[in-house]
Order: C-alpha cells, then structure tokens, then sequence
C-alpha cells in the first residue's frame, strides 16, 4: 500500500517461503535518509525488524530508490481504525493501551 513515504509491498522469499514486507522509498537528495541507519541499530520486540536493504534505480535518469525489506505485519494502526470507524465504534480500551504502549 502507499504511505506518508513510500510504497510498501507484500512478496515472498524464495529460498525460504517468508512473507517479508519491501518499503520502496525515494531518495531526495536534498535530504539526509537515516531511516536504514536506524534500523540497523534498532533491535526491540515492539518494532518491526530489518531483515535487508538494497537501492534500485527510477525511471528517470536521476532517481534512486531505497528498498527496506523487513518483517511483515498484517495489520496496520491505521487499518485497525478504519475497521472501527467503519463500523460506527469505538476501538477497544485494551487495543489503545496496546498500541499506545508500543508507540
């Protein structure tokens, strides 16, 4: 799906059947990325693992991308409360406290 700042895509690893999740991000070079940089130093169990990272060039001459393949979640925050919202409810007490925890 499309993010704040990038495309994310679900696929598979071949030699090993893992469902990973690939973050394709567009490199400004007006601006410093630290985001790789962070998450190789970033070990926790509430944050969605690294697991590789490789570049990719755009379509244009001058584009670059970087594509941050880390652990596949299959829910998001923001689906959660599009679910609830849809539905005309308000999300579980619990959920909140589990996902402000975690932030």
């Amino acid at each position: 799906g499309n993010g704040s700042f990038g495309i994310v895509y679900q696929a598979t690893v071949v030699e090993t059947g893992e469902t990973v999740a690939i973050k394709k991000v567009f490199q400004d070079k007006r601006y410093k990325n630290r985001e790789l940089q962070i998450m190789k130093e970033l070990h926790h169990p509430c944050i969605v693992g690294l697991k590789h990272a490789f570049y990719t060039s755009g379509d244009k001459p001058d584009e670059l991308f970087l594509n941050v393949v880390m652990e596949f979640m299959s829910e998001t925050v923001y689906r959660v409360m599009k679910h609830y919202a849809k539905m005309k409810q308000q999300m579980p007490m619990l959920f909140v406290k589990l996902y402000t925890y975690q932030l």
